[in-house]
């Protein structure tokens, strides 16, 4: 159960941080990412994503500190839709010239993270967890 513990850890600080950079310092954010940074108006945009990007974050951190092995069950179910959705997005959007090739950084990780989870809650459920 450790390793869903530092899961949920690395995963919630990583979308936590990207959220609030997103929210409050989105062009810093993109250019740390090495995607380019929309036109201002567009911005707000960006903004409103790192709230759910923050959100996401926020869910595995309070798995985390709750200690308890059927909440981080739970947060690794409860995020995967969002991880899948996001990840697809981001590369078929790639694909389709409609984003930069370094967005392709977001679909590797969100749709890693759906593999890595979704293998390790069914490891716990054949374990009878």
């Amino acid at each position: 159960m450790g390793y869903m513990r530092f899961l949920a850890l690395g995963a919630g600080v990583m979308d936590f941080l990207t959220g609030l950079g997103l929210v409050f310092f989105p062009s810093l954010t993109l250019r740390l990412m090495m995607v380019p940074v929309p036109e201002d108006p567009s911005l707000i945009f960006v903004r409103f994503v790192g709230v759910f990007v923050g959100a996401v974050g926020a869910i595995y951190l309070v798995a985390w500190f709750r200690r308890d092995p059927a909440d981080l069950v739970a947060v690794f179910r409860l995020t995967l839709p969002f991880r899948f959705g996001a990840g697809t997005f981001c590369a078929v959007s790639v694909a389709i010239g409609d984003l930069a090739p370094m967005w392709l950084s977001v679909s590797a990780t969100d749709l890693g993270l759906v593999i890595v989870q979704v293998v390790l809650v069914r490891r716990l459920n054949e374990a009878g967890g």
